[in-house]
């Protein structure tokens, strides 16, 4: 079942219930139950994102891990899991549940979690700029080699571009975790983007990609920081919504994560490649698995400075070095062989620039809709919470 459709079910499912509940003991038992459902929904829409190939919908093209339209699909499995989450925790509820021990300290640490996750979307969004920026690089070697009649000077200023590409993804920059790396290539120019921060206004000029993050931010810590204390509950702290916070809480932890290893973002020296999940758990085996697999690229890339993982740029640095070397071996009038081969790689080059141009804004949208949910549901909750304490209060 697609997650919309999961979302909707378990949406309308809670809705009608909480209608009909009339006694606390029914009620706890129907809460053991919406827990257990969402923990299922969770298991199932991480297992489809480890084997997209396992999907019912045989016409839909398999998505590469870490890919612009995998981590499209990623970003919509959050957004459906936090809308049932919410759900379950606030809709028809007595808001003093939600503030006893211990969900007292629970949700505001929870709170907290989203607030920095606010700020790696933040990061995200301007690491989709300089993405984009590398597909515009890249695009400028395309153009000058397909050029017919392919001459010396196109050759010439293909190798710029690749080489200033290749350069700014592969060099590791421990200060800004990349970010100089990716201005090095600004001598091919650019335009005006949407790097700047969700919160801020829309740019009408140019603005360095640093502008919107502060020098000594890190993303490595951020997540560090979000995965503090980040257990799972034991003995009298097992409750049915203590257990429902740490889900999401892990939840919003594992995807930050994500995001992270795979956009550019300031400095991801010590970035984990593994984080705190309990296998015992019905819900653990998928992420554990796509842990394992985005650790296994980590390590294997050793990309820790300013391309990351995401699919299409490792595919960009690849062709671009291979082209490279092509040229450099060029000796004019070009033999049959290299120019056929030559032709084979930009053609590549070029397809994966035309996935680019069509995915990264539509990922970037996402990732501020994202942005934007998380700081409703956050205000929502704030606002039960609040209740909740008017409630409690002692009448003067």
């Amino acid at each position: 079942m697609p997650a919309t459709e999961f979302q909707s079910s378990f949406l309308g499912r809670i809705s009608i219930r909480r209608n009909q509940i009339a006694s606390m003991d029914g009620h706890h038992e129907q809460d053991l139950e919406d827990l257990d459902l969402f923990q299922k929904h969770i298991a199932d829409r991480f297992a489809e994102l480890l084997s997209p190939s396992s999907s019912s919908d045989d016409h839909r093209p398999q998505d590469s891990l870490l890919s612009i339209s995998w981590l499209s699909q990623l970003l919509d499995v959050f957004l459906c899991c936090e809308a049932e989450f919410k759900a379950v925790l606030i809709m028809g509820r007595d808001p003093s549940q939600i503030s006893k021990p211990p969900l007292d300290r629970l949700i505001p640490e929870l709170l907290d979690r989203v607030v920095k996750a606010l700020d790696i979307c933040n990061a995200v969004c301007v690491g989709i700029e300089s993405v984009r920026h590398y597909q515009r690089v890249a695009e400028i070697a395309v153009f000058a080699l397909e050029h017919k009649p392919l001459g010396d000077g196109n050759v010439r200023r293909a190798k710029r571009a690749l080489t200033s590409l290749v350069s700014g993804i592969t060099t590791e920059d421990k200060d800004t975790g990349g970010n100089k790396s990716t201005e090095r290539t600004w001598s091919f120019g650019r335009r005006g983007g949407s790097g700047a921060p969700i919160k801020g206004g829309p740019t009408g000029h140019f603005r360095s990609l640093s502008w919107s993050v502060a020098k000594n931010w890190s993303a490595a810590k951020q997540i560090q920081a979000m995965s503090t204390n980040l257990v799972a509950p034991r003995g009298g702290e097992s409750s049915f919504l203590a257990s429902l916070v740490y889900v999401m809480s892990t939840v919003v932890v594992f995807v930050m994560w994500i995001l992270v290893a795979a956009i550019p973002c300031q400095e991801r020296n010590g970035l984990a490649t593994h984080l705190p999940v309990p296998k015992q758990l019905s819900w653990a085996p998928s992420l554990i698995g796509l842990q394992e697999k985005i650790g296994e690229e980590w390590k294997k890339k050793e990309k820790k400075g300013s391309a990351g993982l995401l699919e299409e740029m490792q595919r960009i640095e690849k062709l671009s070095q291979c082209l490279v070397e092509l040229v450099d071996s060029f000796q004019f009038p070009l033999e049959a062989e290299k120019e056929e081969e030559m032709a084979t790689k930009v053609a590549e080059l070029s397809a994966t620039c035309r996935k680019m141009d069509e995915g990264l804004m539509p990922l970037q949208v996402q990732i501020r809709e994202v942005f934007h949910r998380i700081v409703r549901s956050r205000t929502e909750i704030l606002e039960a919470l609040e209740q909740a304490g008017k409630v409690s209060a002692p009448a003067m």
